[in-house]
């Protein structure tokens, strides 16, 4: 039975940016496992399987709905065993949650303040407004505050990404000669971004930057189909 999986999108439902969504699909690419997208905006989360969710991604297989990416990656790793592993063991699993920590409290942390107006500017009108509202509390500042100077603070980021930076000198992927679901971690953050905005977060000569090329050409270019903004 082919999955069905609710991703968020803006305006144009074919343009997905969740980094939490991207993880997701990209896990279900690596399983090689049949699944079918539900375009969701933010206004409709409230609506989809009966109701109670505030966030996707959300995964429904078979009579199982599972929430939160991790959590998904987590039931696809023991639902489906024998197609390839997300984690390569129990270490990597515990090592794939120091990443997700790591990336949402230092790489989208600081990735926020860059590129949320872009965020805004891609939604729905209806969405717009409810985007606006709810991080302009969260903030304590509109939008346009929040992101003024970003030029000035990009440096600060860039120097944020040399543990990543560093290790992909001594190996092509997180996961080491191939993915694991640790990437997938880190390209959701960078695809969120590359989607939603046009600023230009590495420089092109960046080892980071190489190995999101790298997770853009994975399972026949995925990452790819949605063009950049």
């Amino acid at each position: 039975m082919t999955m069905l999986l609710y991703e968020l999108v803006g305006q144009d439902p074919e343009r997905p940016f969740s980094p939490h969504c991207w993880k997701v699909v990209m896990a279900l690419e690596h399983k090689g496992l049949a699944y079918r997208t539900v375009p969701t905006p933010f206004t409709a989360i409230p609506t989809i399987e009966g109701s109670g969710y505030r966030t996707v991604p959300i995964l429904r297989d078979g009579e199982t709905v599972v929430s939160d990416s991790f959590a998904i990656a987590q039931y696809l790793e023991r639902q489906y065993p024998d197609r390839p592993s997300l984690f390569g063991g129990p270490g990597g699993e515990a090592t794939a949650r120091f990443v997700e920590r790591w990336c949402q409290m230092v790489v989208q942390a600081q990735m926020l303040g860059l590129v949320v107006k872009d965020i805004h500017d891609v939604l729905a009108a209806e969405d717009q407004a409810y985007f606006r509202a709810s991080r302009e509390t969260r903030f304590g500042k509109p939008l346009e505050e929040f992101v003024a100077g970003r030029e000035d603070r990009l440096p600060a980021f860039r120097t944020a990404l040399e543990p990543l930076r560093s290790m992909l000198s001594y190996q092509p992927f997180i996961g080491g000669e191939a993915p694991l679901f640790a990437d997938y971690i880190v390209f959701g953050a960078f695809q969120w971004a590359r989607v939603a905005s046009p600023f230009r977060l590495l420089a092109e000569d960046d080892p980071v930057a190489a190995w999101f090329e790298r997770c853009l050409d994975l399972h026949e270019g995925r990452g790819r189909r949605v063009a950049a903004a």
